[in-house]
């Protein structure tokens, strides 16, 4: 490298986005992620024995895939290649493949090959990298924000360990913004810039695990910020919420205010009334709520306020929380509210709710048997001990129904499902009745 190199770098490396520069260069600079990278997991030993394999790093933006990836070349003595799905080509991959090659016949020297947005690749892409994964010639870390069971080859996965990465809690991001704002050297420390607490408290609210939101937030507002008569940049509340595009709603994550909304959001459309529901979602959203804990409390509520008299509210609820884990934010905002508006608009029952209530109940305060003619009857020996002896099958009698008990002789009259008398538990409701007298 001549004179002219470095001053090259050197600049690059100054100009460079702040979430850049914040990258850190060993493992025990890496913040949050410890479930894969603690001391005690195979991850951080691999990489520090120098050992790795194929690995696939899979998680959301700005949680630190290509970290990991940087932290990995810093150490490997390996030859270490990155290359972008979203702008290279199967003819990069043959330039990194015949220079594996070679590195490896003639000095035996391993190349680790990084790609970013693995899920990009096509089939044919993916299938040209197969056979040199497989030999050794180079080893594959991808990363990817898609499920790469979903978006990554088959045998390249089979061939890779898959590490997921999950969005960084709350007091990781403050952490990082404090390093970003005060540290000197690979932060903005020389600005001489001071963040106000709730400020720090928002953005790493809002920035949802997203690191990288969060330090795109500061570095703006440092740079765009005058300096206040005491010669330091402020960065407000006021400062941090225009810099991340996102007015401060009063919804705080660890507040009464979150569980006021989110109960108000769940009574909606318990209560049938999808305007509330979907205005309440909608205000999550935009306070930046973690979309999958949306998902869930959907779910939750198709199951335990629609239940049986709208089977479908189940099917739609859990649909959506798989699209929205697939597809992310700002399309999953639209399937969120389908979810929302057909699960508030959908017809009620809590009988499932009652039913498994009921019968933990029972659980807990009756000791019972199994029938002997509902006993298993298959293993040797069993029909000598009366097991299914007794038995009808229902299929073989009209309407595939005959009248036998099921309940224990403890509990034989018990009754825990009673269905009501809204949308399919209406017929449901009938259709038991005439079963029961026949």
């Amino acid at each position: 490298m001549d004179l002219f190199d470095y001053m090259r770098e050197n600049k690059q490396e100054k100009e460079s986005p702040l979430a850049s520069r914040m990258r850190p260069t060993t493992l025990d600079e890496v913040v949050g992620q410890q479930h894969i990278i603690g001391k005690d997991k195979l991850l951080y030993r691999a990489i520090k024995a120098d050992k790795l394999g194929s690995i696939i790093f899979y998680g959301p933006p700005g949680t630190g895939k290509t970290t990991l990836a940087k932290v990995i070349a810093n150490t490997t003595s390996a030859e270490f290649k990155q290359i972008n799905a979203t702008i290279a080509g199967k003819k990069d991959m043959e330039e990194v493949v015949k220079e594996a090659k070679d590195l490896l016949g003639m000095y035996g020297k391993k190349t680790i090959l990084f790609i970013d947005e693995i899920h990009r690749f096509n089939k044919g892409q993916q299938d040209y990298l197969l056979p040199f994964v497989e030999d050794g010639t180079i080893t594959l870390i991808g990363a990817t924000t898609e499920n790469p069971y979903f978006e990554v080859n088959g045998a390249l996965l089979s061939r890779s360990s898959v590490f997921e990465l999950h969005a960084l809690e709350k007091e990781d991001i403050k952490l990082l913004l404090h390093r970003a704002v005060y540290d000197k050297t690979k932060g903005m420390g020389s600005y001489k810039a001071d963040i106000d607490k709730d400020a720090i408290e928002f953005l790493a609210d809002i920035a949802g695990g997203d690191a990288r939101s969060a330090l795109n937030a500061v570095e703006l507002g440092i740079l765009t910020t005058p300096r206040s008569e005491d010669g330091l940049i402020h960065i407000t509340l006021d400062v941090a919420s225009e810099c991340i595009q996102k007015r401060v709603v009063r919804y705080d994550k660890t507040g009464d205010n979150h569980y006021d909304t989110i109960s108000a959001f769940i009574k909606s459309m318990r209560g049938s009334d999808p305007d509330a529901a979907v205005y309440y979602l909608a205000k999550m959203l935009y306070a930046g709520e973690d979309v999958k804990f949306i998902a869930r409390r959907i779910m939750i509520c198709a199951a335990e306020d629609v239940g049986n008299a709208d089977p479908m509210a189940l099917t739609v609820a859990v649909s959506a929380a798989q699209a929205v884990e697939r597809i992310g934010m700002p399309e999953s905002q639209i399937i969120l509210s389908q979810a929302v508006l057909y699960v508030a608009s959908a017809p009620k029952s809590n009988s499932a709710v009652n039913a498994i209530m009921l019968a933990n109940e029972s659980v807990r305060n009756i000791k019972t048997t199994v029938p002997t003619h509902l006993q298993d009857a298959h293993y040797k020996g069993s029909q000598k001990l009366g097991h299914g002896i007794g038995y009808q099958y229902a299929h073989d009698y009209k309407n595939h129904y005959v009248h036998q008990q099921y309940l224990p002789d403890e509990i034989k009259n018990a009754r825990f499902y009673e269905p009501g008398n809204l949308g399919h538990e209406k017929q449901t409701k009938e259709w038991l009745q005439k079963l029961r007298e026949q």
